[in-house]
């Protein structure tokens, strides 16, 4: 594996899991009445790499499941990811 592949694999790692728990702390302020993250914040760690993350967080947290942005964006930002990553890797 050379160096660009070893970056972007630990930076998805990290994306992803920052976005996990981006998704878990802003369900416990939910709960608590206290002060959210902006769902732009939310979408644009999807945009930005953590798709799968905020799915994982969506789902494992039940959160943002019945906002239509969430429900159908995520899922539509990862796919548009993942086709991105294929084209790269057969064009790179």
């Amino acid at each position: 594996m050379n160096t660009l592949h070893s970056c972007l694999t630990y930076y998805l790692l990290a994306i992803n899991t920052v976005t996990f728990f981006v998704y878990g702390i802003d369900k416990y302020k939910a709960k608590k009445a206290k002060w959210r993250i902006p769902e732009v914040t939310l979408l644009l760690l999807a945009v930005l790499g953590g798709s799968i993350g905020a799915w994982m967080g969506m789902k494992v947290w039940h959160h943002k499941t019945m906002h239509k942005k969430s429900k159908y964006g995520i899922p539509a930002i990862l796919l548009i990811l993942v086709a991105l990553m294929a084209y790269l890797h057969m064009n790179l």
